[in-house]
């Protein structure tokens, strides 16, 4: 089936044949609620990609127009300004006092560079490219703003004590479709929408030299072509296959959709304690722990993570292939980091995709 993208929101019917530009210049900066001239910026770009030619998805689209509404809510209620101004007078000022409010409140480095990217796409709406600097330009330090891109500690279920085939055994007892979902997560190294989203029959295709494959498609429309070459990858296919009533069926209850399954995926982990505050563990980090386990398959090493070095560069860049990564670099994320004067070896040619060995 073609990759469908959601639709754009509706336009107001007074807005017909007019252009974005001609639609704002019926809200007169001075005159019109600022925060009713947000809401048509929404309307006309949110649904909008800021850097590629394609739709977002729901999700990003209400976090990035909830951010909005609250920035210059905020502009007025915690920054000290009398009142909120139009978006499109947005100027560097405004920028630097919420950016000291959200240091104030010590928020997280991984928030402030969202929060930051939601502001560059405004900017562009506006057209006020360039409008939002680095994070070093606002006097921010480093540490407030940089991810830990490498993984600090080993978040495996193994590393916590959870054996994961007893766990997913007794929640596929619970509810079949969740743990049906977890298998092909431990079998494949799946995030948990790839697993929800898998067609346990259509997904599985010849693909040339590699034999019978799973095709998934990832982050940003990625595909990668798992082959089906273990005994541990196929009883993971035939177990979702029983739980699918169509040989063309996704593997979420088909009485529900997309959103509701993944609702119900996160319950169901959170009734068996698998949380970070219960269990110290979540659905990704079974993921982290097939991908350890395969750095350790191919390397002969431990991970980083737990005490190796990280120098095998085609081991690593296996790893980020099997997570569906295009930058090799991002294996760190699950292995930690290797010595930055190692670096990778961009003519080494990469491993296949083997199954990885699960602890």
């Amino acid at each position: 089936m073609p990759r469908r993208h959601a639709p754009s929101p509706p336009r107001c019917p007074a807005w017909a044949g007019l252009t974005p530009q001609q639609i704002l210049a019926r809200y007169r900066p001075g005159h019109s609620d600022p925060l009713q001239v947000l809401e048509v910026l929404l309307t006309l770009f949110n649904s909008q990609h800021t850097a590629r030619e394609k739709i977002v998805s729901h999700k990003t689209r209400y976090e990035r127009a909830s951010f909005l509404r609250r920035f210059f809510r905020d502009l007025k209620r915690k920054a000290g300004f009398a009142t909120v101004p139009d978006p499109r007078g947005l100027r560097q000022k405004h920028l630097q006092a919420m950016i000291t409010v959200w240091q104030q409140e010590r928020l997280a480095p991984a928030t402030v560079q969202t929060y930051l990217s939601f502001l560059r796409g405004l900017a562009s709406w506006i057209g006020k490219h360039g409008l939002v600097r680095s994070p070093a330009a606002y006097g921010m330090e480093a540490p407030d703003y940089q991810r830990h891109e490498n993984a600090l500690r080993d978040h495996s279920w193994s590393a916590q004590g959870v054996g994961a085939q007893e766990v997913i055994e007794q929640i596929w007892a619970f509810d079949r479709y969740v743990g049906a979902a977890l298998g092909l997560i431990l079998a494949f190294g799946l995030r948990r929408k790839e697993s929800v989203l898998c067609r346990p029959y259509a997904h599985v295709q010849d693909h040339g030299a590699s034999g019978r494959c799973l095709r998934v498609t990832g982050k940003g429309g990625r595909v990668r072509w798992l082959p089906v070459d273990s005994p541990q990858r196929q009883a993971a296919l035939d177990a979702a296959r029983q739980v699918v009533d169509r040989t063309d069926a996704p593997l979420g209850d088909p009485a529900h959709d997309l959103r509701h399954n993944l609702r119900r995926f996160d319950y169901v982990l959170q009734r068996f304690g698998l949380t970070r505050a219960e269990r110290g563990v979540t659905a990704h980090g079974l993921r982290h722990q097939v991908l350890i386990a395969h750095y350790e398959a191919l390397s002969g090493e431990p991970a980083p993570v737990r005490g190796g070095d990280g120098k095998d560069s085609e081991a690593r860049r296996a790893v980020a292939e099997l997570a569906g990564h295009a930058r090799p670099r991002a294996s760190g994320a699950y292995l930690g980091g290797a010595d930055a004067k190692r670096g990778e070896t961009p003519s080494a040619p990469p491993r296949p995709l083997t199954s990885p060995r699960t602890p």
